[in-house]
């Protein structure tokens, strides 16, 4: 009995040592996946809203209802974000043109590892244009590596693309709508 005794004794804070050794990695992995699960969840959203804004381009409401610029493609796109139009004006870069053929390749703005907001444009387009919508969403993370392995850019800030394209659908077009 004397000697079962010792030995237990030296066991007694194994449990918190172990536990002290998992529980970083454990707690790193789940805000990993909850951070992963956030992303589908804002690619999903922004998808969607992308697909949805660029249905008001393609029949024609974008110009019937003034959107004749990026500002307000942005702002009705935001409108469509859900839980996540709040931060959405600051976060959200939008290109639309009309494009001559569908495998047209448009100006990257990530190329060089910045993002250049100056080779964005914005044209509705007129009935039976083909028309690119592009959407740049800038995703805050909070793991550290999770922005290694998304970041294209150098600063290490992560944005999302939705894109769509489409032929507009013959519409009236509105007097004095033109593309730069």
């Amino acid at each position: 009995m004397r000697l079962a005794r010792p030995a237990r004794k030296d066991r007694e804070g194994s449990a918190a040592v172990e536990f002290a050794m998992v529980a970083l990695p454990f707690c790193l992995m789940m805000f990993a996946i909850l951070e992963l699960g956030l992303v589908f969840v804002t690619d999903s959203v922004l998808a969607n809203a992308t697909m949805e804004t660029g249905r008001l381009v393609r029949t024609g409401q974008a110009s019937a209802q003034g959107i004749s610029n990026r500002d307000a493609f942005k702002t009705a796109l935001c409108s469509r974000m859900g839980v996540l139009s709040a931060d959405c004006p600051g976060r959200a870069s939008v290109d639309v043109r009309v494009i001559p053929q569908f495998n047209t390749d448009p100006p990257d703005p990530m190329s060089g590892g910045n993002f250049n907001e100056g080779s964005l444009t914005y044209c509705n387009g007129q009935p039976g244009s083909l028309v690119l919508v592009r959407v740049w969403y800038r995703v805050p993370l909070l793991t550290s590596f999770m922005s290694q392995g998304l970041s294209r850019l150098n600063d290490g800030t992560v944005r999302m693309q939705a894109t769509t394209a489409f032929r507009n659908e013959p519409f009236a077009p509105v007097a004095g709508a033109t593309c730069p």
